[in-house]
């Protein structure tokens, strides 16, 4: 029980929920809302996980306990409609989350823009250095 209470607080951080059901409600509830790629997880004990937040999130949540407690069985479940079985489960664990994968896409996009800004300042510092020799040099020939 201690270690159901860790999953569901491990999973309500990942902003997900945790439903242990009855495999017979619960074949009934898929076939009556057309979730029919259920039915073969449905099987020994078994819970479901309501997702509201970043899938990849839940699904590291999740593979971290089962990673921990090895009576945890990660059968697989439906993302956004399709099949999800357990192999790919896991993939999705090992995805970044979605604010990784936007923080690394920022970044992909600044670097060229800081590359070209240090290239345009270090352009005009060299203008203006020219200038400057340049005015130096009237200078000293006018005075």
């Amino acid at each position: 029980m201690q270690q159901l209470s860790e999953l569901r607080g491990a999973l309500r951080e990942a902003e997900a929920e945790l439903s242990v059901v009855k495999n017979t409600l619960a074949r009934r509830a898929a076939n009556s809302t057309g979730k029919e790629a259920l039915l073969p997880y449905l099987t020994g004990p078994s819970g479901l996980v309501w997702v509201n937040g970043d899938p990849a999130v839940a699904a590291k949540a999740l593979q971290g306990f089962a990673t921990k407690n090895t009576a945890l069985e990660l059968k697989g479940g439906m993302l956004d409609g399709r099949d999800l079985p357990a192999e790919s489960l896991k993939q999705l664990a090992s995805l970044p989350s979605r604010e990784q994968l936007i923080a690394q896409l920022a970044g992909g996009v600044a670097a060229p823009l800081r590359g070209l800004a240090g290239s345009l300042h270090n352009l005009i510092a060299g203008l203006a250095r020219t200038l400057a020799s340049v005015q130096e040099q009237k200078a000293a020939e006018g005075g």
